[in-house]
């Protein structure tokens, strides 16, 4: 089982960092408008934040101190949905490639929502 969990981990830290580099290559084909500007940088913001709470709750102190992280993480998560979903809604984005990356963003949410629930489930 030690197996696992430590498999599981290193998949969503990889997950996340791929995604976040989906996400850099997806805000440069985004036409060069200020609403774009905006969005961009507040999506380019949640989604790196996702793995980077992931890699930094890995250094946390504490167990609870790790779950926060976790949550925060997962906050990331739903608020980087909510950019995608602006830009394919506005025109602004390719709807395809958009829909794309809001199914793996949704996945990876899943992923820590299961994770945060576990954690929750645990005596701190």
């Amino acid at each position: 089982m030690q197996n696992y969990n430590s498999k599981f981990k290193s998949d969503i830290k990889l997950r996340c960092y791929k995604f976040s580099l989906a996400i850099i290559g997806f805000i440069e084909t985004l036409p060069n408008k200020r609403a774009c500007w905006i969005i961009a940088d507040q999506l380019l913001r949640s989604a790196m934040s996702i793995g980077a709470n992931l890699i930094e709750g890995s250094a946390a102190s504490s167990r609870l101190e790790y779950k926060k992280f976790y949550e925060i993480s997962l906050k990331s998560a739903n608020e980087t949905k909510y950019w995608l979903s602006l830009l394919r809604d506005s025109g602004f984005a390719n709807q395809v490639r958009a829909e794309e990356l809001i199914k793996e963003v949704t996945e990876l949410a899943n992923m820590l929502a299961a994770g945060v629930i576990k954690l929750k489930r645990k005596n701190f």
